[in-house]
């Protein structure tokens, strides 16, 4: 499963959040509007900013999708999502580091879904430069991921969500969900209000009960190519 809609507008006090994600097809970016927008460098409240974000050597994607965190979906527990109590019961782990993380399992995984096969030492450099990062394991398979994801971003105001990936065997049980919740918790907790993924279409309903939205108005991702560059 990948996992990776419509704009909105909020009340006054609510601020938009900025949420991001790695795919190669057709791309169209989704916004969600909301008011006033905290200053992107400075964090206060005031005018809004121009929509311009930048993004740079995005290797590919799809739909740009942002949370409103203010949203009533956010959890109340940041430690353990409601929805992984259930989960928890049934021999689940959630873990926020990833030092017992299997790397060629987790390869396995992303290979499952449709991910290309990555250098397990290339992944563990991103694990590195990586400002929050969840899995999942199950008690009979110690060490190996069946739910991961991770964020990268400034430490302040912009984090992008990368790498949501279930293991086919056990898809369907709000693993994902749960993962994605406790993600965004923590970059909340954190203060981080800018939170963006990129998402194939046919999985961007997954995200718009979690307070993901997209808004098709007409700002556009865009990914960097050396091809296109030639074309000039």
């Amino acid at each position: 499963m990948k996992l990776h809609t419509h704009g909105s507008h909020t009340t006054p006090n609510q601020s938009r959040a900025f949420v991001t994600r790695q795919f190669p097809v057709a791309p169209f970016k989704a916004w969600r509007r909301v008011a006033p927008a905290p200053n992107i460098m400075t964090g206060t409240v005031g005018p809004k900013a121009p929509r311009r974000p930048s993004r740079c050597h995005i290797q590919s994607m799809n739909v740009e999708v942002f949370r409103n965190p203010d949203s009533s979906r956010l959890v109340p527990s940041l430690s353990q999502p409601q929805s992984f109590y259930p989960l928890a019961s049934r021999g689940f782990t959630l873990h926020t580091t990833p030092a017992a993380l299997n790397l060629d399992h987790l390869n396995t995984v992303f290979v499952a879904v449709g991910f290309p096969k990555r250098d397990p030492a290339k992944i563990r450099t991103a694990l590195d430069h990586t400002d929050a990062v969840l899995w999942v394991e199950h008690t009979k398979s110690s060490g190996k991921p069946v739910a991961f994801a991770r964020a990268t971003g400034d430490g302040v105001f912009n984090a992008i969500i990368w790498d949501v990936v279930v293991d086919p065997s056990f898809q369907g049980i709000g693993l994902g969900k749960a993962v994605m919740e406790r993600l965004v918790a923590v970059l909340l907790e954190r203060g981080i209000v800018n939170i963006a993924l990129y998402a194939e279409p046919r999985v961007v309903g997954f995200y718009r009960p979690l307070g993901f939205a997209a808004d098709p108005g007409g700002i556009r991702g865009m990914v960097y190519s050396r091809k296109q560059q030639k074309k000039r």
